[in-house]
């Protein structure tokens, strides 16, 4: 293996319900929602990269109302030097979906917990599809 994730953590986390008529709309209109996703990284030294993988979920009705968001980041230790397109797969396809699972478990934890009974996001992201499709923009 050329990696190894050393840590993992929720950076950051957003999730609104501002009052009854949001919970009540957002309920009626979850299902309309879209995931997307933003994945960001920084060098932290030599050997160890920061990835900061995003997750939105954005009304397909008002694109600007995003009432939830997760940042997983999570640290990854490279053993050796690799070329950049080896990095670029494993910071945008191989770490995403690694950790996908664990921000999809924690954003059904908290919708659930908050009421919500159909929640229903996608079990898999083909993360290799999406970089692919950016690569080819």
């Amino acid at each position: 293996m050329t990696y190894k994730i050393v840590s993992k953590y929720i950076k950051d986390l957003s999730f609104e319900i501002s009052g009854a008529k949001t919970y009540f709309l957002l309920q009626k209109d979850i299902k309309d929602f879209l995931v997307n996703f933003d994945i960001q990284s920084k060098k932290i030294n030599q050997n160890v990269v920061e990835i900061d993988t995003t997750l939105y979920l954005v009304s397909k009705k008002d694109s600007k109302m995003s009432p939830i968001s997760i940042c997983f980041s999570t640290l990854v230790n490279f053993e050796k030097k690799l070329e950049k397109s080896q990095m670029e797969e494993i910071i945008l396809v191989e770490v995403p979906k690694t950790v996908y699972p664990e921000i999809r478990s924690t954003l059904i934890f908290l919708f659930e917990k908050s009421g919500f009974k159909e929640v229903n996001l996608q079990k898999e992201i083909d993360f290799k599809k999406l970089y692919l499709s950016k690569k080819s923009q």
